[in-house]
């Protein structure tokens, strides 16, 4: 129900996706968006050292009533102690496994990895582990994976669990231990760009650091190429903005980068979506029908 997730990395059913953000740039609501897709016969949300206020307005607010009717929440807010947020995503995935194991198709929505981290570290520090990798203990490393790995596909005839993990990163920085191991297990992940936040694009999703490994799947041939000409342009577009604030792009000299400069804000448009706002089961449909519409309405002009 993402357009911007569906289209450039589409979300298979037992895939394990990973949304990297830093503070205040809008994970929350495309956390909630994620848990309102109609797909998913159970949504399991564990929310591990919030604060208490926001788990409320997460449940009651941005998930709401509907989606709440099949959601099971597991919640350790930041007030409780190191041992009861390092339970907590254990407690969730049980629970996961156990819908899974009665055939049903589950998501799960964990948020965050990185707290979850945080309280191992808790735990590892205070029984006397030395710390490995700024401040982590090697075992936070090897706890990481044990709970991740449990979701995925079940046997034959059951469900599936299909796990969004949300992972913090401290100063934007996208390569600091938890995130760099957790990347490394997922199945891709979806990253959140404070300038694109800054521009007002929401989803502030940035299609080009992003990637789903089983995107192969999901896509047909046409998609892909199509997806590959979407980031070709996109990355055009980019790297020349620069150029473009300064007056020194003109038109007519680079044909491809004139075709970007037209069509990447129209596309940037059609990816922007309210959290109110469901996508298509369509979503190149709809994008095509969008820039279609766009041209002929400056054709009209």
């Amino acid at each position: 129900g993402v357009r911007v997730i569906d289209i450039f990395t589409p979300l298979c059913f037992g895939q394990r996706l990973g949304i990297f953000a830093g503070s205040g740039v809008g994970k929350s609501t495309l956390l909630a968006m994620l848990a309102g897709a109609e797909a998913f016969d159970t949504v399991v949300v564990a929310l591990i050292g919030e604060r208490g206020r926001e788990v409320r307005e997460f449940l009651e607010d941005t998930i709401g009533a509907d989606s709440m009717a099949k959601t099971v929440a597991v919640v350790a807010t930041s007030d409780e102690s190191a041992m009861m947020r390092r339970r907590a995503p254990d407690t969730a995935m049980r629970v996961a496994e156990h819908f899974r194991d009665q055939g049903h198709r589950v998501l799960l929505v964990l948020d965050s990895i990185t707290r979850f981290a945080h309280a191992l570290r808790e735990v590892a520090t205070g029984t006397g582990e030395p710390p490995v990798a700024r401040g982590y203990p090697a075992s936070v490393f090897t706890d990481l994976p044990k709970l991740l790995e449990r979701a995925g596909p079940g046997a034959e005839g059951k469900g599936s669990i299909t796990a969004i993990i949300s992972v913090l990163v401290d100063g934007d920085d996208h390569n600091d231990p938890v995130a760099d191991s957790v990347r490394g297990i997922l199945d891709g992940h979806v990253v959140l760009d404070r300038a694109i936040a800054e521009q007002g694009r929401y989803p502030p999703v940035n299609p080009l650091s992003s990637i789903s490994r089983l995107a192969d799947k999901a896509w047909s041939a046409e998609q892909r190429m199509l997806v590959t000409r979407l980031k070709a342009m996109i990355a055009r577009f980019e790297d020349t903005r620069d150029i473009r604030l300064l007056g020194a792009y003109q038109g007519g000299a680079d044909a491809e980068l004139d075709i970007a400069v037209r069509q990447v804000p129209l596309i940037y448009e059609a990816l922007t979506q309210s959290p109110r706002d469901r996508a298509s089961a369509d979503p190149f449909t709809d994008l095509a029908r969008h820039l279609k519409g766009k041209q002929n309405g400056d054709q009209g002009d």
